[in-house]
């Protein structure tokens, strides 16, 4: 049976720090599923497009460890997971903009699916045009409809996974580590996306906690 909902205490971005994860799991899930609920519900409730800004850049200021502390050992499937996620993808943008802007970019040729649409892709997919979409995709999730930034994001990674994929495969003979890990990379970013869309399916079916 799952714990009784306890209603959050609203608090505003530099608040995060005071949360301490404990060693009780139970616990630990309760501190990662109220701040998710109070995060997301007090921002969507009209906050000014200044909150929305410190929150969408949180983990500048503050590290992602922080973030981590909170919400990384949250189910996959879970309000405070599919948060965890997009702030991750946002600081993957943001620290290696010039390697996402060529992979993102060799995945638009390789795919010709909805995702290229779906994640808003950016012309031209320049390093700063990498950080303006990761900027916006989270920002749609705290000012727009929550299950279509969760679908942007997924999209944006399985177009970035084949980036990946696509690289990994010519540089298999001549630099097979660089391959190896460019093959690891859209692996991941395949499971997230694939994490990513069963949020944004449960959140539009209410089901998402």
């Amino acid at each position: 049976m799952s714990a009784p909902y306890r209603k959050p205490a609203l608090f505003a971005g530099h608040e995060f720090s005071a949360f301490q994860g404990g060693d009780d799991p139970a616990e630990v899930s309760a501190i990662a599923h109220d701040t998710a609920r109070a995060l997301l519900s007090r921002v969507q409730e009209g906050a000014s497009a200044e909150v929305v800004q410190r929150v969408v850049s949180f983990a500048d200021e503050n590290g992602i460890d922080t973030l981590a502390e909170l919400w990384s050992r949250s189910s996959a499937h879970s309000l405070p997971g599919a948060l965890w996620r997009m702030y991750l993808i946002r600081d993957l943008i943001r620290a290696q903009a010039p390697q996402m802007s060529v992979l993102f970019s060799e995945g638009l040729e390789q795919l010709s699916t909805a995702d290229v649409v779906v994640a808003g892709a950016p012309t031209p997919a320049g390093p700063d045009e990498m950080v303006t979409l990761a900027d916006t995709i989270l920002h749609g999730a705290f000012t727009g409809d929550f299950s279509g930034a969760l679908d942007r994001a997924a999209a944006f990674c399985r177009i970035v996974s084949a980036g990946c994929t696509a690289t990994a495969n010519v540089s298999d003979l001549t630099h097979p580590e660089r391959a190896g890990t460019l093959t690891q990379q859209a692996a991941r970013l395949t499971q997230t996306a694939h994490e990513l869309a069963v949020c944004a399916r449960l959140w539009r079916d209410h089901a998402l906690d």
